[in-house]
């Protein structure tokens, strides 16, 4: 296509853009982000460029919020190139960028949109930092910081890795928090601590872009962070030894053969291979010695989850403010239409045991735990996850419910042998073997048993779909996966599951299905 071609093509989607009625806007950019977005050719994005820039002039705050977005899509659209032609041609026009946020007011949709847009833009950090700081704008932390760790660059001798998102002022660390950091950050390579910053990066850019378009489409995106019950004082030990494991022994196996196990207070024993397994503070171990991520990245920095998730306080901060964060992107969530009491709602609404132990699988540091022992009761209940921070937050919080820390792709429990299981916010985890952790549900369920499932699917809109897709977590450095609803329900099926309940808003699934046989 040629230049002239693509600009005829553009300036035709630009009008019917800038023309469209209220209830037809989203519809008209998304073509002309299609279009615009489309050109294979650079030499054609970039003749495209100045024709959005000049729209800036003409049309109200809401459409300028929309082609700010798009903007900051181009100007991305090269990585890893950090001077590529589309990126320079965007870039021309940042002293425009800057009129408009000395005017766009504080906390409007504009403004999150042209703060996304000159995030961009590095080689201008003095002037964008000093457009952004006056009482006008009046930032809040959140957005001040994330501007802020974007427009930074590389500083190999001292870089700071790993606590940038959903914002870095979202994380409060003391002076021993921040010296774990150091330490395994200087263990890492150059290469490593390259490819983690610029994950890092483009992380942050697609949070502050996907929180910029959710804001011009329908107002003010919300990050509301969710309050943690106190747990001081509490013995993660207390009232908790053979016992505690020795009411669920008729379910739990031996990770290695199959066999029973018998339990002590120092652990368990398989009377079948004899082998023995750990317990402590309420926590049996039959990992077989995992000890990681259940991602199977080869790329050596997936381990830098691991290294994350061992600070003392990641399940503070995963329930308080990463938790909320995620469901914000992978969810749709800007708005807090899903919040924890209505999920705390569906769990006890929809958890059928029939007889026998109720798991609650990747269960991390309880939250969902609690609510499944206040609907099936303690006696029942059984937590199991692979990160032990996490586990050690949930005994903390749940001294009287013991834990297991196992992986969810080979459960340790016979067939057909719990009454129920539940799996909340952590499919996603392991996407590609997603289908194999559900077969393994489906065979330690009893018929009648109940499966309750929240994950999310991704995005229709193809742009939210882009920013889901553009989270690089450290678990995740190839970008975030999500499911299609049919994938999910081929695997219940395929487990032996009927599908009994099916909701959810935005990208959020909730399932509630049942063992069939």
């Amino acid at each position: 296509m040629t230049d002239q071609t693509t600009l005829t093509a553009v300036t035709e989607h630009l009008d019917a853009f800038a023309n469209a009625p209220a209830d037809r806007l989203e519809e008209q950019f998304l073509r002309l982000a299609g279009e615009v977005r489309g050109q294979e050719d650079s030499a054609s994005a970039v003749a495209a460029v100045p024709a959005l820039v000049s729209l800036l002039d003409t049309v109200d705050d809401r459409r300028k919020g929309y082609v700010a977005v798009l903007l900051g899509l181009l100007a991305e659209a090269e990585h890893p190139a950090t001077d590529g032609p589309v990126l320079t041609a965007v870039a021309a026009g940042t002293t425009r960028y800057l009129e408009l946020l000395a005017v766009s007011g504080a906390g409007t949709p504009l403004t999150t949109a042209l703060l996304y847009l000159l995030s961009h833009f590095p080689q201008h950090r003095d002037a964008i930092l000093a457009a952004a700081a006056t009482e006008e704008l009046a930032l809040d932390a959140n957005d001040l910081t994330r501007l802020e760790r974007t427009l930074r660059t590389l500083d190999l001798d001292d870089p700071d890795l790993g606590r940038c998102w959903p914002s870095p002022a979202a994380w409060q660390l003391n002076d021993d928090e921040r010296g774990f950091d150091k330490e395994w950050i200087r263990a890492l390579t150059p290469e490593q601590t390259t490819s983690n910053w610029d994950n890092d990066t483009r992380t942050v850019l697609a949070y502050s872009g996907m929180k910029a378009y959710w804001a011009v489409r329908h107002g003010k995106a919300l990050e509301t962070a969710y309050p943690i019950a106190s747990t001081d004082g509490a013995d993660p030990a207390a009232g908790l030894g053979a016992a505690a494991f020795a009411r669920h022994a008729a379910a739990l196996r031996c990770p290695s053969c199959a066999g029973h196990l018998d339990f002590t207070d120092a652990g368990a024993r398989c009377a079948g291979c004899q082998a023995s397994f750990p317990q402590a503070q309420g926590l049996l171990d039959l990992s077989g010695g995992a000890t990681g991520s259940q991602a199977t990245e080869e790329d050596e920095t997936a381990d830098l989850l691991q290294k994350l998730a061992a600070m003392p306080s990641m399940g503070v901060y995963y329930e308080s403010v990463l938790r909320p964060a995620f469901l914000r992107v992978a969810g749709l969530n800007w708005d807090d239409a899903v919040t924890p009491e209505a999920e705390d709602a569906y769990l006890t609404a929809h958890t059928r045991p029939v007889e026998g132990s109720v798991l609650d699988l990747c269960a991390g540091a309880g939250r969902w735990t609690a609510v499944l022992d206040q609907a099936v009761g303690t006696e029942r209940l059984i937590a199991q996850d692979l990160g032990l921070p996490m586990l050690n937050a949930l005994r903390r919080a749940l001294p009287e419910v013991p834990a297991v820390i196992a992986s969810a792709l080979t459960l340790p429990y016979g067939d057909a042998t719990l009454g129920a299981v539940n799996c909340w916010n952590a499919l996603q985890a392991f996407p590609e073997q997603a289908d194999i952790a559900i077969a393994e549900i489906g065979r330690v369920l009893k018929p009648g048993g109940t499966f309750t499932l929240m994950t999310f699917r991704w995005a229709d809109d193809p742009i939210d779909r882009y920013f889901q897709g553009s989270h690089y977590f450290p678990s995740r450095p190839a970008g975030m996966l999500l499911f299609e609803l049919d994938e999910i329900k081929k695997w219940l099926a395929d487990a032996g599951l009927k599908v009994v309940e099916e909701s959810g808003s935005g990208s959020f699934v909730f399932i509630t299905a049942e063992r069939t046989v």
